[in-house]
């Protein structure tokens, strides 16, 4: 299979859309990473244990984005887009959201 972030694939021939596709990784939050992460807002510096977890999310979520692909029968997914957010759990913490979205399409 075929993902990529482009619309047109050069020498492909898209035969049929299939549809909008996403797909979600959510993750919730971790008291040593979040501790750590305050020491470096502080001192300055990236932050590789949520760079590794943003990272990790990205390739699981292309991962379900294809499975969910296939499943309609596509053998490609264009445009593909990934997001990333949080959302909020009153004062206990985040989740970390991870979304993959495009288009799954038959082609030739």
């Amino acid at each position: 299979m075929i993902i990529t972030t482009t619309d047109v694939i050069q020498g492909a021939v898209i035969d049929s859309y299939l549809g909008i596709v996403t797909a979600e990784v959510v993750y919730g939050s971790n008291f040593l990473r979040d501790f750590l992460a305050s020491i470096r807002d502080i001192i300055g510096g990236r932050t590789a244990s949520y760079e590794r977890l943003f990272e990790q999310g990205q390739r699981k979520a292309l991962e379900e984005l294809e499975q969910r692909a296939q499943r309609l029968g596509a053998n490609a997914v264009i445009g593909i887009e990934i997001d990333t957010g949080t959302i909020n759990i009153d004062q206990s913490g985040v989740l970390l959201l991870i979304t993959a979205t495009g288009t799954a399409v038959k082609m030739r």
